[in-house]
């Protein structure tokens, strides 16, 4: 699955998808790519907390945990800051 998404005028974005599904060698996990107009393109992946695989993946960081449950399900939140130079 990939898809592309723009920001509205104040860089806000809202993106609905399902649970990635767990694949060997790795945890579950989403790949994003973040680029301003004119800049360099920010690769990372933002990742799930509980997922058993976490504590092995070798990419694994817990500053990019993005999903939390809530009443109405998941949901996540994740700001991302690109330098304006």
């Amino acid at each position: 699955m990939r898809g592309h998404q723009f920001t509205d005028e104040n860089g806000r974005y809202s993106l609905e998808t399902v649970l990635p599904r767990l694949y060997p060698g790795r945890t579950r996990h989403i790949h994003v790519k973040v680029q301003a107009p004119g800049k360099r393109v920010l690769t990372s992946q933002l990742f799930f907390p509980g997922d058993t695989g976490n504590q092995t993946d070798r990419i694994f960081d817990p500053a990019l945990l993005v999903i939390q449950k809530t009443q109405q399900g998941l949901m996540g939140m994740f700001n991302f800051a690109l330098a304006s130079q």
